[in-house]
């Protein structure tokens, strides 16, 4: 199966997921924070699919 290449992709989608790269830390600090003083559900859930994203992105997952 061949590797996802991010540079293949439209220049619109390409767009949108360089935005969503550069957004996902400063949202997953927000969340960590907000997990720690308040932890309910979703706020774990919501802290897990970002700590997730920011390590696909890292990791160049996607």
């Amino acid at each position: 199966m061949a590797r996802f290449y991010r540079y293949k992709l439209p220049p619109w989608l390409r767009h949108i997921i360089f935005t969503i790269e550069k957004c996902t830390l400063p949202l997953m600090i927000y969340q960590i924070v907000r997990t720690l003083i308040i932890p309910t559900t979703l706020d774990v859930l919501l802290t897990g699919v970002f700590v997730g994203l920011f390590f696909a992105f890292y990791l160049e997952w996607i």
